[in-house]
């Protein structure tokens, strides 16, 4: 038995999210789908994350363990011959038995794309959240740096689904500007469920002028996440980047592995 890791792309606009749900189009479905008709055997797709519907991912990472005798290689050019064009391989190896694509997950990186300009382009309208109103990155940034350690962050969590703990560490958060767009990049060891999205909200208020920077440090305090900003919409979020560790990162390591 093989364990395979996958690392793909994905458009999310025509998907309900990564994971499974009867009668909708997933792109668990989608790969898992296309995995069975190169191998003849169904398999359980492991993500790093589960994105949620119109988010779209530059690096997912996924395991599954199957029988092929297939390489790396191989399997990403043949399962990139059957996906949809909305999602492809752009990288798989077959890894060592105890990875597990979620549990192993260091740190994961987002990126939220914001449009301030005055018009939208139609090419840009599912994949960037246009916000009608100019924004000052310089408060932007004042109010995201409150946010850099380790602290409950369950102002900025939804409620569903709930977990044992809203105690998550961020590592990094800027908003960076080019011309009519803003970017939103941030890296913990885990995100609640609409994190992203709610602090990217939160962000939007306080660079309209609506809030000054330092609301946020009253906002992260209260862990009341009726206090925070709106959860901004799904279409300007990216899943960037997975961090593992040193050896689970190295193909070299397992290079032998997937020649066998």
């Amino acid at each position: 038995m093989r364990n395979y890791r996958l690392t793909l792309s994905y458009d999310g606009t025509n998907f309900k999210g990564w994971q499974f749900q009867p009668g909708k189009r997933t792109v668990q479905e989608e790969l898992e789908n296309g995995i069975a008709t190169i191998t003849k055997s169904r398999v359980l797709c492991n993500s790093s994350g589960r994105t949620d519907a119109g988010v779209h991912a530059l690096a997912q990472v996924v395991n599954f363990y199957c029988n092929s005798r297939m390489d790396g290689l191989a399997m990403m050019r043949a399962l990139n011959t059957l996906l949809p064009q909305d999602i492809r391989i752009i990288d798989a190896i077959i890894t060592h038995q105890a990875f597990d694509a979620s549990k192993d997950a260091l740190r994961k990186r987002y990126r939220y794309v914001i449009c301030d300009g005055a018009v939208l382009s139609p090419f840009m309208r599912n994949y960037v959240t246009q916000v009608k109103f100019p924004l000052d990155v310089s408060k932007m940034n004042q109010a995201a740096n409150l946010l850099l350690g380790r602290h409950d962050f369950h102002s900025f969590e939804s409620d569903w689904p709930n977990r044992m703990s809203s105690i998550r560490s961020i590592y990094y958060i800027h908003v960076n500007r080019v011309h009519e767009y803003l970017w939103l990049e941030v890296e913990a060891n885990g995100f609640l469920y609409n994190m992203v999205r709610a602090i990217a909200g939160t962000l939007i208020n306080i660079g309209r002028g609506y809030w000054p920077p330092t609301k946020m440090k009253e906002i992260l305090q209260a862990e009341d996440r009726t206090r925070a900003g709106p959860t901004a919409p799904p279409q300007g979020l990216y899943l960037v980047h997975v961090t593992y560790s040193n050896a689970d990162n190295d193909p070299e390591r397992f290079f032998a592995l997937s020649k066998l």
